[in-house]
């Protein structure tokens, strides 16, 4: 029994001995490719939404739900709108935050450093409602000249948007804009306070159901939307079906054009590639169906180039999410696909290393048995062709001083052969001798 460990705990000395160097080699590469794995994404993100009650903050409370699933925090932050979200992402505050169409745009300053900001596409249409009082149809912004008008607070999109689709209209100096925004702005309405709103939401948003069937109020419909949406090319013209609303009451009485920008998702460039696939994984189930204005699966898409396209999102939209993460659950699909960039260009390295090993072990063994071969031929060569009967003892002192060391060998069990052979041998030099001594 002490026999078979001690040859058992030979061989690994063997073992190691001849293939330190294949792990020094293997440390080595495992060193150099870890410099390219991505560290583990982290498991606490944070969203700029909108003000709570808005379509973005109630998107962002269902992409928290989602994201619990795969075992990531999304913290909601309330937000005036989009500008402010603009800043949280720029400072660091937030990693995701929903953007509208034509606020960078709107924003830009050539002389201002780039940001790095990058979309991952744009999630659904926010129409631009714009609902009034009046005795008969407007068809015009310039029929809003002098109104009391509810354009929602500073710093929020559609303020912003409102401003400029007035001043094409060269009305800024000649309506009186309220900060009006949301339930407050339909309260307004309904109550006469305010002549029109803008209202930027979509169209299952509680103060778009609320003043769509409010007695009084009404709905314009854009008579130039063509040529908005030529001067705006972040505004895409809509056309709001006769009757979709409400079917019974028929209304709107006919179609109604709108025009809307696209809310967007915007993240920072150094948000973890595999969270931003997440995140549009996210965004399919939530804005992928059909609605009054969209077709089943048209979003997620690159609709509005406010900012460079990220490359995650480049590779989703042409390839679909990646293939560990449609079968396995992300964390397990994340910890692959870091093995995977590990492993392959070790594997690769220890391919090529491993097919030498066993010879070389083969080798290192062998060696212990060759040095007593080198000594037994020199020995025998001296005895057929040197011959001295005075040394015929020492002769036999060191065939016996051979024999000794074959039997002392230590080597696997598996190269035993090796140490009964050589003590053959030693017998066979030592027949020689005998026969020369006799002679």
């Amino acid at each position: 029994m002490m026999a078979k460990i001690k040859a058992g705990l030979l061989s690994l000395r063997d073992l190691f001995a001849t293939a330190w160097w294949i792990m020094l080699i293997a440390g080595i590469g495992f060193a150099v490719a870890y410099q390219f794995v991505k560290p583990a994404p982290p498991s606490r993100i944070v969203i700029s939404a909108g003000d709570k009650g808005s379509a973005y903050h109630y998107f962002a409370r269902r992409y928290a739900t989602i994201l619990a699933r795969s075992g990531i925090k999304l913290e909601v932050l309330a937000s005036p709108g989009s500008l402010e979200n603009i800043k949280r992402l720029e400072s660091g505050e937030a990693d995701v935050a929903f953007v509208q169409g034509g606020v960078i745009e709107a924003a830009d300053d050539s002389s201002a450093p780039e940001s790095d900001l990058y979309s991952l596409g744009s999630v659904f249409y926010e129409p631009v409602w714009i609902f009034y009082r009046a005795p008969g149809p407007l068809t015009r912004l310039t029929d809003l000249r002098g109104k009391r008008i509810a354009v929602g607070p500073e710093g929020s999109g559609i303020r912003q948007l409102a401003q400029r689709l007035l001043a094409a209209n060269e009305m800024e100096n000649e309506s009186r804009l309220l900060p009006f925004a949301g339930l407050d702005a339909a309260e307004e309405l309904q109550q006469g306070r305010i002549d029109a709103a803008f209202v930027i939401a979509t169209e299952n948003a509680p103060v778009v159901q609320v003043l769509l069937r409010s007695p009084g109020v009404r709905l314009m419909s854009f008579a130039h939307a063509s040529a908005y949406q030529r001067r705006f090319p972040f505004l895409t013209q809509l056309t709001l079906p006769r009757g979709v609303a409400d079917l019974v009451r028929d209304y709107p009485p006919k179609d109604t054009k709108v025009l809307a920008p696209t809310g967007n998702l915007v993240v920072r460039g150094d948000l973890h590639p595999a969270l931003q696939t997440l995140l549009l994984q996210t965004a399919s189930e939530v804005h992928g169906g059909s609605g009054f204005f969209q077709g089943n699966g048209e979003f997620p898409a690159y609709l509005d180039p406010l900012l460079p396209l990220s490359s995650e999102a480049a590779r989703y939209y042409k390839s679909g999410p990646p293939f560990l993460q449609r079968y396995l659950p992300f964390w397990l699909a994340v910890l692959i696909d870091r093995l995977v960039v590990l492993l392959v260009p070790l594997i690769a390295l220890l391919i090529p290393l491993l097919r030498i090993a066993p010879a070389l072990y083969s080798w290192r063994v062998r060696s212990k048995v060759f040095r007593c071969y080198g000594e037994l031929r020199y020995l025998e060569d001296d005895i057929k062709h040197r011959y001295d009967p005075a040394q015929s003892a020492d002769y036999r002192r060191r065939l016996d001083a051979l024999d000794e060391e074959a039997t002392r060998l230590q080597v696997p069990l598996g190269f035993t052969d090796l140490i009964y052979t050589l003590r053959e041998h030693v017998n066979l030099v030592r027949r020689i001798l005998d026969r020369q001594e006799e002679e």
